[in-house]
């Protein structure tokens, strides 16, 4: 059982940090019933965002770029944390334009269209940060190893999952206990009703899209001392989104994080035992819970089970 426990820390962590990315995921689909397939690519972009605010040797060649770089890397982290997010929240409200024409038509068009948005960041992530991988920094004191029970854990993954736990609480807040939130909310459940009642849908829409991209661009930060950072990341993480909230129940906050935690839970413990099954987990897992109650663990019932 001890030797299990650094792969249930790896899972709760996964699977703390995949809520914050489904919750973004699954604000979108409720308010605009939109599968946004661009979301990984902007889980990405927030994450080169952050890259380029903590700077690397191409960012010296400046006046301002020297003494930027001078600052503590603490300084210059917490900075990236709060421009990575606005720049990823600005840039899914540009694909919310883009997306207004596809309103009222089939689905198959927003589908496409954030296709293409998806691939087109993606190529402007090659373009601008290159194709290789790349790192990351993190603050010292967040960063390296300590020992604990005479096993080694990480000190970055107790940080990332003690900041996912803090977001997530911090939307729940916002959602529930503001009026903003209660817009929301409401959206999800019948947006034309919101419209009635006098709130403007198209603006509801655009802020929407960009909080649901700023919590990708966030939860990108967050991951990418984790799990590495490439220009093709997005991909890594738009599946297990989509997964988390058939499984959680469409619309459903705390289906999320509860599908997030299991799906995270199964990969992490699946690969202390069976590496190779460790991403098909999550998989066998969604055939499990779909199998047993179609619309996720705690979706809303449906009129067909009437």
């Amino acid at each position: 059982m001890i030797e299990l426990l650094p792969h249930i820390v790896n899972g709760l962590t996964l699977g703390l940090l995949f809520a914050l990315i489904a919750l973004g995921f699954t604000l979108i689909v409720g308010v605009m019933e939109v599968i946004n397939l661009a979301h990984g690519s902007l889980f990405a972009l927030g994450a080169y965002f952050a890259l380029a605010t903590i700077g690397g040797d191409w960012f010296a060649s400046t006046e301002f770029g020297i003494w930027w770089l001078g600052l503590p890397i603490g300084t210059r982290y917490a900075t990236a944390l709060a421009v990575g997010p606005l720049l990823a929240a600005a840039s899914g409200m540009a694909i919310e334009l883009c997306l207004r024409p596809t309103y009222g038509k089939a689905p198959l068009y927003g589908l496409l269209l954030t296709f293409g948005a998806a691939l087109v960041v993606e190529e402007v992530i090659r373009l601008v940060w290159g194709t290789g991988e790349q790192n990351l920094s993190v603050p010292q004191a967040i960063n390296g190893a300590f020992l604990m029970g005479g096993l080694i854990f990480s000190k970055y993954k107790f940080f990332a999952a003690a900041f996912a736990l803090a977001a997530i609480a911090l939307v729940w807040v916002f959602l529930e206990r503001t009026p903003y939130g209660a817009i929301i909310k409401a959206g999800s459940h019948d947006s034309e009703m919101v419209r009635a009642l006098g709130y403007d849908l198209s603006k509801l829409r655009l802020l929407v899209f960009g909080f649901g991209a700023a919590l990708a661009g966030l939860a990108g930060i967050i991951l990418a001392p984790i799990w590495g950072l490439r220009p093709h990341i997005g991909l890594d993480v738009v599946i297990p989104a989509f997964l988390i909230i058939v499984i959680g129940g469409v619309g459903s906050f705390w289906g999320a994080v509860l599908a997030a935690l299991l799906v995270g839970m199964s990969v992490g413990i699946t690969g202390a035992y069976a590496p190779a099954w460790s991403m098909m987990s999550m998989y066998l897992l969604l055939i499990a819970v779909v199998g047993f109650r179609a619309r996720g663990l705690l979706g809303r019932k449906s009129a067909l089970e009437n």
